[in-house]
């Protein structure tokens, strides 16, 4: 009971930040954070989510963030259920793909992670302990025991593409030179109409090429 009581209490305090991010504030929590926006697999619904950053990656950007409810959160269920949800973090928001790390890349996010706040290890280890349910101590064999039940998950800006896989690409506005020289060549000109002038045979018709260049019209 008292443990179910606790991870209600994490919950609403993982979820105030929600806040900020709808009163446009999430710049304040700046690579730290990331908000979440993915759709319900059983009700349909929008679910807001925010997650810690555990190490932020310019190129791309790329955000790796760790499931600390398992592989059966309910957001990540949600996003592999319905894939490409909505990423913000701090004042930019982008459609999103997601891949699980592998064992030796999670490890070194999780050692890079420690090290830069190893001001405060007590409390992360504990925290771990928490949600893994045995005592976490921070070596080696616990970093992997640790990856192995709580995945972490890499969100990267989608890529649109079509079915053969290339990037989708919006229409040209304009053909070369080159292209028009072609049509025109190939395209027949218009026949309009011309109206006899005064003195002259009676004209029953032409080409607008042939009436603009004085070729005699038949």
């Amino acid at each position: 009971m008292a443990a179910a009581r606790l991870n209600t209490t994490l919950r609403r305090v993982f979820r105030a930040p929600v806040y900020l991010y709808r009163w446009k504030c999430g710049w304040l929590l700046g690579h730290r954070f990331l908000l979440l926006i993915n759709t319900g697999r059983r009700t349909g619904l929008r679910r807001y989510t925010v997650l810690e950053i555990m190490e932020y990656r310019k190129d791309g950007p790329e955000a790796v963030v760790m499931s600390a409810f398992g592989p059966n959160a309910d957001w990540l269920r949600n996003i592999e259920t319905t894939p490409n949800p909505e990423v913000v973090i701090g004042s930019q928001s982008f459609i999103a793909a997601h891949r699980f790390l592998d064992e030796e890349e999670a490890v070194r996010v999780v050692t890079g992670y420690e090290q830069r706040n190893w001001f405060i290890a007590p409390i992360l280890r504990c925290g771990f302990s928490h949600f893994l349910g045995w005592r976490y101590n921070g070596s080696t064999g616990a970093r992997r025991r640790l990856v192995n039940q709580l995945p972490l998950i890499a969100f990267r800006k989608a890529i649109r593409s079509t079915s053969a896989g290339s990037e989708i690409r919006p229409p040209s506005r304009s053909l070369p030179f080159r292209s028009l020289r072609t049509i025109s060549r190939q395209t027949p000109a218009p026949t309009i109409p011309l109206r006899r002038e005064p003195g002259s045979k009676r004209v029953r018709g032409g080409t607008l090429a042939a009436a603009t260049s004085g070729l005699p019209i038949r």
